[in-house]
């Protein structure tokens, strides 16, 4: 089982990073997902992520009470906004479109009810 969480955490970490330059790849829920796949495996790769310069911060805040920091809030509302202008400019179809209003809108809604911490 521990071999499990390892690749599960490798994976969810690299897929997080991925989804720094790739739009619509959430990169913090899966640099979260990491965190807990490592704390279930590995206390090296889990003490290595949560002193991590980018990464460890999010992860204190969020085992913090759900903290998501303000430019955190303005860079993912960033990200989504040029994810839709994409989607718009390739001229996605209309029912593509609308699921991505709900969807998004729906992101940005959990995002920006999240405590922002001091």
């Amino acid at each position: 089982m521990r071999a499990f969480w390892i690749i599960a955490g490798f994976t969810s970490l690299g897929v997080g990073i991925a989804g720094i330059v790739l739009p619509l790849v959430p990169t913090v829920p899966l640099i979260l997902l990491a965190g807990f796949c490592f704390s279930k495996s590995s206390q090296r790769y889990h003490d290595w992520l949560l002193n991590h310069k980018r990464f460890g911060p999010m992860i204190v805040a969020w085992r913090a009470g759900g903290i998501i920091h303000r430019p955190a809030k303005w860079r993912a509302t960033g990200m989504i906004g040029l994810a839709f202008a994409l989607s718009i400019l390739l001229g996605a179809p209309v029912y593509v479109l609308a699921v991505q209003v709900l969807v998004l809108s729906a992101a940005l809604i959990f995002i920006w009810t999240r405590p922002e911490g001091d």
